[in-house]
């Protein structure tokens, strides 16, 4: 299985839109493995963002991911990155598809409402940004079987 990190940003809990992003991903069959609500630190951000360090819209993403709480999710799933990314949809709201988190309720790129790890090794590195592995939980799903060949 498959792990990636989601990152309800602070437009999107600011909007109450927690429980429907969070929704969208279980009723697709995505097992949430980690799940916390916090005020994320700037070094957090730094380290989140390092890869931007140095671009003109860096300080901004900082600014932005740290000014609101965010809840931040570890998802499991065969191919879990892709089938998150599809169903966040293009990082530009106004080119996500209707049907996707940011195609029904985004509006600027700059409030795209959700992250979502960009591929399985991105995933297990931001995990280990945002989550101790006793916040990670093993568990069975019941209804499994009933997801996954």
């Amino acid at each position: 299985m498959e792990r990636t990190l989601i990152i309800v940003k602070p437009d999107a809990v600011q909007r109450g839109l927690t429980g429907e992003i969070i929704r969208r991903f279980e009723q697709r069959g995505l097992k949430i493995v980690g799940m916390k609500f916090m005020q994320v630190s700037r070094e957090l951000a730094q380290k989140h963002y390092a890869e931007h360090e140095g671009k003109p819209f860096y300080e901004g993403l900082v600014a932005y991911i740290t000014s609101s709480p965010v809840v931040v999710l570890a998802l499991e799933a065969k191919n879990c990155v892709e089938l998150a990314r599809n169903m966040i949809g293009k990082t530009k709201p106004v080119e996500a598809l209707p049907g996707t988190i940011r195609g029904d309720f985004g509006v600027e790129v700059g409030r795209n409402l959700v992250h979502g790890s960009d591929s399985p090794t991105s995933g297990e590195r931001e995990l280990a940004l945002w989550f101790t592995p006793q916040e990670l939980t093993g568990w069975a799903r019941v209804v499994e079987p009933w997801i996954h060949e």
